[in-house]
């Protein structure tokens, strides 16, 4: 067998499978090291981004792929560290991604560095509280992932560039799992644990920093225009920043060449209204700003999934109780969903289309707050399925309500 380079792109996604397959089957990381190193030399990060997309197009399952993440960060190094940074301009979202990854280095130094004095067989107080405050500091990267999901994501998805979106998702999901993890070793106060699964969270957030600034950013700036980018930072304030204030000096609306994409928006819906002022419904008429104020101001959010599986709408009310943004337009409702949770999405959708179901209905608790989920299906006159409303509400207070209320009691 030729130990030598690999130059055919066709001949390097056999090698990844083969990989794949013994990661699977248990063979260590080490033992496949020379065999990765043969696949990656003289390839470039958008090349491995793109095997990978390939990989997962032709069904290999996203859990599997997944797998060649951590071993990008410990094969890969030597071979991305020679690709240079993105987005040098503050105010750019490339800039301010590479900016929260600076700052979470920080973040993570000194929670190991507080989680060491937890070993102790009886830790002092001092340093339990050292370890919550930069533990729950931490807990802000979950806006940087957020960001990705919703920003950066849905527009590589509309160049083709869906399958490493899909992975990065399911790496997120692994820190979110151990920061839940985490919480309940915080809530039963076993502070012995905690040094350990500080160390375990850390790694796996520098494998997900590495894999961005050396994979997904570079790719990301090949792959993406300049109103691309515009409508990325348009959106962002409604998801918010880990740790960081975005600088101004990259103008958004002076690269996009408009206002704001909430204008346009409006623009449109008073252009599907054939110029008319008001919007005839089936009882009574509303302006165009009418219905947007109305929908934005109901206490829950509610968004509207066509009968292509296309998000067309979102209630951009004041206090979301999920992150949305204007990047979600247009994007395949599958896509807004982490992949472990996909089938649940297409199997209510698939017992709306057939009428088999009126109502799927969930709840959570998040925080402090008690979330009431529930999908309707939408169908016209005639019967046919035309789309899926999502309604999430807090209803805490609706939970605890007992007698009546005859009379207004401000």
């Amino acid at each position: 067998m030729d130990h030598g380079e690999i130059n055919n792109k066709e001949d390097k996604e056999k090698v990844l499978k083969s990989i794949i397959k013994k990661l699977h089957d248990g063979v260590p990381v080490n033992a496949l090291k020379k065999e990765f190193s043969r696949v990656i030399k003289n390839t470039s990060p958008e090349e491995i981004a793109d095997m990978e997309n390939s990989l997962i197009n032709e069904g290999f399952p996203v859990e599997e792929v997944q797998r060649l993440c951590d071993v990008h960060v410990q094969v890969f190094d030597q071979s991305l560290k020679k690709v240079g940074k993105s987005g040098k301009v503050p105010g750019h979202p490339v800039y301010t991604f590479i900016q929260e990854n600076r700052e979470a280095r920080k973040v993570l130094k000194l929670l190991k560095k507080t989680a060491r004095k937890l070993k102790k067989t009886e830790p002092k107080s001092d340093d339990i509280e050292f370890f919550l405050k930069h533990f729950n500091r931490l807990k802000e990267i979950e806006k940087h992932y957020q960001r990705k999901e919703n920003q950066l994501f849905p527009l590589l998805e509309a160049r083709g560039f869906t399958g490493p979106t899909k992975v990065m998702w399911g790496k997120h999901d692994e820190v979110r799992q151990m920061f839940r993890d985490m919480n309940t070793v915080v809530e039963k106060k076993d502070w012995s644990a905690l040094p350990r699964m500080a160390n375990n969270l850390s790694s796996a957030i520098k494998r997900l920093i590495f894999l961005e600034e050396k994979i997904l950013y570079p790719t990301s700036t090949r792959k993406l225009n300049t109103k691309d980018w515009a409508d990325i930072k348009l959106g962002e304030p409604e998801i918010g920043y880990a740790w960081v204030k975005p600088s101004n000096l990259w103008d958004a609306s002076l690269a996009r060449n408009i206002d704001t994409t909430a204008d346009k928006i409006i623009k449109e819906e008073t252009m599907d209204a054939m110029g008319e002022k008001k919007v005839q419904l089936s009882q009574g008429q509303l302006t165009a700003e009418q219905v947007d104020l109305m929908l934005k101001n109901l206490p829950m959010d509610i968004t509207f999934v066509d009968e292509n599986n296309r998000v067309c709408y979102y209630s951009d009310t004041q206090d979301r109780l999920f992150p949305r943004s204007p990047a979600i337009i247009g994007r395949e409702v599958q896509n807004c969903h982490p992949p472990k949770s996909v089938h649940i999405v297409n199997d209510i959708v698939k017992n709306f289309k057939e009428k088999k179901k009126e109502v799927a209905e969930f709840w959570i608790q998040k925080n402090d707050k008690f979330i009431y989920i529930r999908y309707f299906p939408v169908y016209d006159k005639s019967g046919f399925y035309r789309g899926v409303i999502e309604v999430s509400q807090e209803v805490s207070g609706i939970r605890i309500l007992e007698g009546e209320r005859r009379l207004l009691d401000w």
